[in-house]
């Protein structure tokens, strides 16, 4: 079946705006949307092939050299589906858009096999 990389974005300011809640409210919306996350995840386990994880920021190597970068790119998971479609499906719901900032999930096709 082809797999797929489902990449979690999220601006910059809208995590900085996260940051600037109270700690009160930064934990309600955990207390939210960490139980559906992992509901989630229950739901869709047969197509998730690596739960991947959650990056932080973000170091660019260029000709160049090293520096310091941003992108929106906040984690990423792999998953298996017929089609990009179906596996953009299965996130219409995710709380990464829900009831956490992110602002989008990138759907991806691997065109060389992806690490497992």
């Amino acid at each position: 079946m082809p797999r797929f990389l489902a990449v979690y974005t999220m601006k910059p300011e809208d995590f900085a705006r996260f940051r600037r809640l109270s700690k009160a409210e930064q934990d309600a919306i955990d207390a939210e949307g960490i139980p559906k996350w992992i509901e989630w995840e229950e739901r869709n386990a047969e197509a998730i092939v690596s739960r991947g994880g959650m990056v932080g920021k973000t170091t660019r190597v260029t000709r160049d050299g090293i520096a310091s970068a941003s992108n929106p790119i906040c984690g990423y998971l792999i998953v298996e589906a017929e089609t990009a479609e179906a596996a953009a499906a299965m996130f219409v719901d995710h709380p990464h858009i829900t009831v956490f900032p992110g602002d989008g999930v990138d759907i991806m096709p691997f065109v060389t096999d992806p690490p497992v």
